[in-house]
């Protein structure tokens, strides 16, 4: 039997691989990745800007087993449990979880510095500084007028620690604690992942299983491009050598739910040049999320192929490593990863996972102890 802290650990340390592996090919195209690279098996990958002059990368660096914002926001939510000991919601995320990410500094990897989490952040995810800091928001409204994106549920991984075996009041939590930062189908997802994670350390639990809860709590297109994907999935696995098939019918089911295609970067004549990208609709849902599980039931959640598979398919690559990884961590415990890898991670990225993980275990128990214990007195009530 896999302990809690097992799984705990699991969930930290995947979401490291995952985002490790799946960084040095970001935003390039399956195709590119092909081409470049022929597919991504490890961490160690070489980052395909490296060669570009500093500026132009703006200062950053990938590969060898770095991290990117993604997993340092989720270190960033499980310090804001660590601090509050309780469940969140968007006031902490606009007070505790701002401070972690704008006004305390730890290791940035990419920077080889020690800086602000914010420094680094994207544009949708600097929005949490500028909405409840700046425009001193009511904090349930942080996330409207937010470009709509994977920001929230790349980090809502610890969300589902804390609700393990109760995907409903993880889906309940993530979204209400997300709301300060993302809205309509970038919101979902959070929700949906965060459920994901709380079934996943249920024992014996099965893809088929998670699959269900996702699309159990899903709305709208988020529902639609989950079930639509993992269905396509299931009928493709005695197919899943042929990637060249495989991501021409992911790609284009999504394409239904997601206008992008592969044009994922910014660039000047894209400025004022009206798009449906990345703007609220209750019938599209993000990339990452439907992806990721589509990969996991194509691999029967096999860990390091599906991660390898969904890293290697182009577009947002860290972040659907993250999202595969953490229900697998979940799942499968600590031992589904390489010990090479796990010390090149705490290397490279100034880290201990397995302790990071440990302390938030400690917190993660306390909180559900008490949720038990409020459920008895309940249960007193009514006898």
């Amino acid at each position: 039997m896999t302990t809690f802290r097992d799984r705990v650990r699991g969930v930290v340390a995947s979401t490291a691989l995952g985002d490790a592996m799946g960084a040095p090919v970001e935003k390039l195209t399956y195709r590119e990745i092909k081409e470049r690279y022929g597919r991504v098996e490890s961490i160690m990958t070489r980052w395909h800007k490296i060669d570009l002059p500093a500026d132009v990368r703006l200062g950053r660096v990938r590969g060898d087993g770095i991290v990117t914002d993604d997993t340092l926001m989720t270190i960033a939510l499980m310090k804001v449990y660590l601090t509050e000991r309780r469940h969140l919601d968007a006031y902490d995320l606009g007070n505790e979880f701002v401070k972690e990410i704008a006004f305390r500094k730890t290791f940035v990897p990419e920077l080889n510095a020690e800086t602000f989490i914010i420094d680094r952040l994207f544009y949708p995810e600097k929005y949490i500084f500028m909405r409840h800091v700046l425009a001193n928001c009511d904090p349930r409204e942080g996330g409207i007028g937010n470009m709509v994106n994977c920001g929230a549920a790349m980090y809502i991984a610890p969300v589902g620690i804390v609700n393990a075996g109760h995907p409903k009041a993880a889906y309940d939590e993530a979204i209400l604690f997300a709301m300060g930062h993302q809205s309509s189908y970038g919101l979902e997802a959070a929700g949906v992942l965060a459920a994901c994670v709380a079934k996943a350390f249920v024992e014996g639990v099965t893809v088929d299983d998670i699959v269900e809860t996702a699309i159990a709590f899903a709305k709208d297109g988020t529902k639609a491009a989950i079930r639509e994907l993992t269905q396509a999935a299931k009928e493709l696995r005695p197919e899943r050598d042929n990637m060249d098939k495989v991501i021409e019918v992911f790609q284009s089911i999504m394409l239904k739910y997601s206008p992008m295609g592969d044009d994922v970067n910014r660039h000047i004549d894209k400025v004022g040049v009206p798009s449906n990208h990345y703007t609220p609709n209750r019938l599209w849902s993000i990339e990452e999320l439907p992806i990721a599980l589509a990969f996991i039931v194509l691999n029967d959640g096999e860990y390091y192929r599906s991660i390898q598979d969904g890293v290697s398919s182009g577009r947002d690559t860290d972040s659907i490593g993250v999202m595969i990884g953490v229900i697998l961590g979940a799942m499968y415990g600590a031992g589904a990863i390489r010990q090479e890898d796990l010390e090149q991670l705490n290397k490279v990225n100034r880290l201990d996972l397995y302790a990071v993980a440990d302390e938030f275990c400690d917190t993660a128990k306390a909180i559900i102890t008490e949720d038990l214990e409020i459920n008895a007195n309940r249960q007193k009530c009514i006898m």
